[in-house]
Order: C-alpha cells, then structure tokens, then sequence
C-alpha cells in the first residue's frame, strides 16, 4: 500500500548534501547516495588518485507502528572512482499494532542490492550544469501486502523479486541571495512503496523530486532544510480484491516528506537526517466477516495510520 512507509517519502530530500558532490556519503533508507529516500546525482566519493573509496555505512528508522511495523535498515556501498556504487542493505521489519490489517506486514524484511552509475558531474559543462546519474535497485525476499494476501487467498506465502531502474538529476548552488539543492528523477518500478507495499500490478514509470535548502550551522556543520515528494504506484497487486465494493481499489496518494539534514560543511564524514513523512491515511473500504448471521460482514475503513510518521538516519563515511 503506498506511502505506507512513510519511510517512502519522507525524506525525498532530506538528506539533500550540503555542498555539491562533496556529502556523496549520505545513504538512502536502500543505501544509495542521495536523501532519505531519493538518489541524487552523485555517489560515495574516493579519495584523490584513490579507485575504490572507503566504505559508507548507514542505519534508518522509520516509525510507523500504528499499523504497519518499525522499520530499520542497514546499508554499505562502496563508490568507485567518484564515477560509480555498489551497494547492499539489510531492511529489517518488527510487527505493527492494529489487529485487522497488521497482518500485511507480518514478515522479517527483506534484501536490497543497488547500483548507481555518473553521467555527467554537477558543473561539468558550466556552473548551472546539472549531474546526471542512471541507476538500479532490486529487492528480494519481499513478502510484504502482496505475498501476505497470496497467502489468505491460496494458503501458500509466495516471496516477491522487484527493482527499480532510474535516471534522476541533481543540481547544488551555493550562491547568493539563496543556496539550493534540486534533485528531479524518473524511475521505472514494479514495486509499491519501495517494496513494503508489496508488488505492483506492472512495471511503469513514476516521478520523484524535492529542493534543499543548504544553510551555515554553528560548530563547522551545514544545515539542509528539504521537501519533497515520491509517486509510487497507484495500487498493489492483490489489494483491490479486498477493497469494498467490488471494482473499487485503494486510493494511494503521493507522499510528501519534510525534513532536516546536519552535516560537516567541509569534506563531511557524517550526516544525520530527521523528518516527518505525510503518507497514507484512510485508502479505501473492506468489509470484514462478523461471524453471525446478521450482518454477515461490517465495513471497516482500511486506515494505515500513516498521515504523519518519524522518520531519522545517520550515514558515516570512514
């Protein structure tokens, strides 16, 4: 179900660097360079005459317990000549609390593997040149609303394989009378909600974008104020066969996410990201078995719970 994670939108942008290609250490929720969710146009750098960089580690948080469950990921990628990463996260689920559709989510997580390669360098044709950066994701081990309902449908858990491919463009001035980092992409996906809202009905295209604000902080830090927005896929595979009445489907808006980033203004070693995701609230209408004959079912909304959900990371680079 869409913006079901928060953890999918917040942050578009929140970990938005701080100073061009220089912050390329600041993970992803799956472990790329960019915010707290989208890739930007830059990656893990490696030191000068150096090809392979030292390794970016990065944890996340994102609580959406309410209903869908905590989740935790921790990644490390590896860049290679300031012109590539490679890339694996661990995204490890704990259980939500609602007792009608928790049950979605039930499932230890799963694996993400990504890579990303540089095009064009921020400000190699002249100073208002974007970056151009292409990329992929693949998830495995994906059990989340789709394989759950496979289960309730057919008794037998399937685990679900989905990727992203991606081209997205990333642009940091830091000139007067205002800094700014924007960062605009398409990505082809079969996944929902970067994959905790399960499988896809197709593969297709989707939008995401955000702009930062890179602003001075005291003790040598950079502070980047972001907003941004994730288009994830209009439905889930399975999903509209529990909606009520019969034919309609889940309504899954774009998430929106507002955030913080703090950093070292200078050749930074650590970023640190909070922010709060507007995702999904109330998206459609069940109707749930009471047991007796009279009714014979009630309709319950299906509310994720998800309307305003915390989200936070830390990414260091050694």
């Amino acid at each position: 179900m869409r913006e079901l994670p928060c953890f999918g939108a917040f942050f578009v942008l929140a970990a938005l660097l701080a100073a061009a290609s220089s912050y390329g250490q600041n993970l992803t929720l799956e472990g790329q360079t960019g915010g707290f969710i989208t890739p930007t146009a830059y990656v893990v750098q490696s030191a000068k005459g150096r090809f392979f960089s030292n390794p970016a580690v990065g944890y996340h948080f994102v609580n959406a317990s309410k209903v869908i469950g905590n989740i935790h990921t921790f990644s490390i990628t590896e860049g290679f000549a300031n012109r590539a990463e490679l890339g694996y996260t661990r995204s490890v689920h704990t259980t939500g609390n609602d007792p009608l559709f928790s049950g979605l989510w039930h499932f230890a997580g799963m694996n993400i593997v990504h890579g990303k390669a540089v095009v064009l360098k921020d400000g190699q044709f002249g100073p208002l040149s974007p970056g151009l950066a292409a990329g992929f994701v693949v998830r495995t081990g994906d059990k989340f609303v789709t394989g759950a309902l496979d289960e309730s449908f057919t008794g037998s858990l399937k685990s679900y394989t989905n990727e992203d491919v991606y081209a997205v463009l990333t642009k940091t001035w830091l000139h007067p009378p205002l800094p700014l980092l924007l960062n605009f992409g398409i990505k082809f996906t079969n996944a929902s909600i970067y994959g905790i809202g399960g499988q896809a009905t197709r593969f297709g295209g989707r939008l995401f974008g955000g702009v930062g604000f890179p602003l001075p902080g005291p003790f040598h830090t950079a502070i980047v104020p972001a907003a941004g927005f994730t288009q994830e896929p209009p439905t889930s595979k399975n999903l509209d066969a529990v909606m009520y009445p019969p034919g309609s489907r889940a309504h899954l808006p774009t998430t929106l996410d507002y955030a913080i980033r703090i950093t070292q203004k200078e050749n930074p070693h650590f970023a640190f990201d909070v922010g709060i995701g507007q995702v999904a609230g109330t998206i459609g209408t069940t109707a749930v078995p009471t047991g007796v004959a009279n009714p014979p079912y009630v309709l319950v909304p299906v509310n994720l719970k998800a309307r305003s959900v915390f989200g936070m990371g830390l990414s260091l680079r050694y």
